[in-house]
């Protein structure tokens, strides 16, 4: 690099969501971004689809939307939130012993908040075409990241359709050598960044899977019947759905096209069986999911089933997540989890603001004008404080999301969590002088409701994302700590009492969807 000028070259590896929002962030503060990714343009149809490694449908919390807000790109916040459905709580379905199938709206919140479905790749191409359109930003798509020199600052790329994708120092001559002075790692639970990362640090690091697979269905819209847009929806598009079935559970997640994504979680034992004859997936539905079998045809289900990928679930912790002031890793290439809080995607966009902002108290805009050494230890001293900050919420929320799979898919249906659930919010609704908050009232969730201006096609009353406003402060985690003791909730609660801190990772509660 030209350490002569003051423009800054930050190279950000992955063009997934965490990526493209880090790199925008980058942009904003003047630096010249160059975004590399493995695969070819993600907004190409051709491109291999991102539902055979990631679920087509996420949620959006606060926590995401609130990085994309301070991004300061308000336009592309709105457009993403008008194409968002706000889910309220969870449907569970089930049937009774004789037979005759119901449905349960269990609330995430007294209040009423609520979390976003969106389409995945639709916020992804969202948040590339902004960056598109800045002048300071480039894409270099089919690029594979195969080596970094984080003390020289120096990293290398094979470019697909050239020579092989095995690398190797006799091909290094042939590849590609890009320059930077400060790199993001955003590539994902398989990062190549995080890879080359160790080899410069003592880097604690535990992977694991959970005994568990996961295949996607769709449920198709219906014909539009009315003047009622909901119509086309075979169930309610305000929900997130859950057949509960003990060791495995099924869910849909609504799409702004009437569909329902929808994904069955099941051990991997009974994968197998299933996949030596998956003429018995019908009656297998019948029997654990009652009610699917109505909403998806059989043949569907079926061939949803054999063609779809059966995937597993990892889980990631490593620290830190820096090195020196040359290089730090967002996302799931520091803290992939299970999906059963919904977080994954959150977490990782809220990476980015958390790491910008202590970026943005080191580095004030003059230091940028400042002599390089200088400019290095800033950019140092806050890299080792965002570790240190982030390590222990991302563990925390990790665990989280492993314990609450038991919650969706057993807990739900059991009258001693249906008691504790309502026990909660009677003591947070009739006795706040006891300081007790439940668990979904605090989680970033945002109160679409009541807030003015008419409706948007999602049905969240207020419509642009400009008026959506949050209930959370800085002193929630003290707050929700005062009833720590009330119903035995410390499971969930951990880390909203630890030092009673403000980002309040501990009352997370987001459900599916975001494998």
């Amino acid at each position: 690099m030209d350490k002569s000028s003051s423009r800054q070259k930050t190279v950000v590896i992955g063009a997934g969501p965490v990526g493209a929002l880090a790199a925008l962030y980058a942009a904003q503060r003047g630096d010249d971004v160059a975004i590399y990714e493995l695969r070819s343009d993600l907004r190409d149809p051709s491109t291999t689809p991102l539902n055979f490694t990631k679920s087509i449908n996420l949620a959006l919390s606060e926590r995401g939307i609130n990085a994309m807000r301070q991004s300061g790109r308000t336009e592309l916040l709105e457009s993403v939130m008008k194409e968002a459905i706000p889910m309220r709580g969870r449907m569970i379905h089930g049937a009774s012993t004789t037979g005759e199938l119901y449905e349960q709206s269990q609330d995430y919140d007294v209040h009423g908040r609520a979390i976003f479905a969106v389409d995945r790749g639709d916020l992804n191409k969202r948040l590339l075409d902004d960056l598109e359109s800045m002048p300071n930003v480039s894409f270099h798509f089919n690029h594979k990241l195969t080596g970094a020199d984080f003390r020289s600052r120096k990293a290398w790329f094979e470019v697909a359709g050239g020579k092989s994708m095995k690398w190797s120092v006799d091909v290094r001559d042939q590849e590609i050598e890009v320059d930077f002075d400060f790199l993001i790692g955003a590539d994902g639970a398989h990062s190549a960044t995080r890879f080359h990362l160790m080899k410069y640090l003592r880097m604690d690091y535990q992977q694991s899977y959970i005994d568990t697979l996961w295949c996607e269905f769709t449920i198709d819209p219906s014909a539009k019947t009315n003047d009622d847009p909901n119509s086309i929806f075979k169930i309610s598009p305000n929900h997130l759905h859950i057949w509960p079935g003990k060791e495995f559970m099924f869910i849909a997640i609504p799409s702004t096209d009437g569909s329902f994504t929808c994904t069955l979680f099941m051990p991997s034992r009974y994968f197998s069986i299933l996949e030596e004859d998956p003429n018995k997936l019908p009656a297998f539905f019948d029997e654990h999911f009652p009610g699917i079998t109505g909403l998806i045809h059989q043949t569907s289900l079926i061939a949803s089933f054999t063609k779809n990928p059966h995937l597993p679930l990892i889980s990631i912790k490593c620290q830190p997540y820096h090195y020196s002031d040359s290089v730090v890793i967002l996302g799931d290439a520091a803290h992939a989890m299970v999906p059963f809080y919904g977080q994954g995607m959150n977490a990782g966009l809220e990476d980015v603001r958390v790491l910008y902002s202590i970026l943005d108290k080191h580095l004030s805009p003059s230091s940028k004008s400042s002599s390089s050494s200088s400019l290095s230890r800033k950019r140092a001293l806050a890299l080792q404080e965002y570790s240190l900050t982030r390590q222990p919420d991302a563990h925390a929320i990790n665990d989280l999301a492993l314990e609450n799979y038991t919650e969706m898919r057993a807990s739900v249906i059991s009258p001693v969590y249906k008691f504790r659930k309502w026990l909660e919010e009677t003591l947070s609704v009739y006795v706040p002088s006891l300081g007790w908050q439940t668990k979904y009232s605090r989680t970033g969730k945002v109160d679409c409701g009541g807030l003015g201006g008419g409706s948007d096609e999602s049905g969240c009353d207020g419509g642009g994302a400009g008026l959506v406003e949050v209930e959370e402060g800085d002193e929630a985690g003290a707050v929700v700590c005062e009833g720590a003791d009330v119903v035995g909730v410390e499971d969930y609660l951990l880390v909203g009492c630890e030092g009673g801190r403000g980002e309040l990772w501990g009352v997370y509660s987001y459900d599916f969807l975001d494998v």
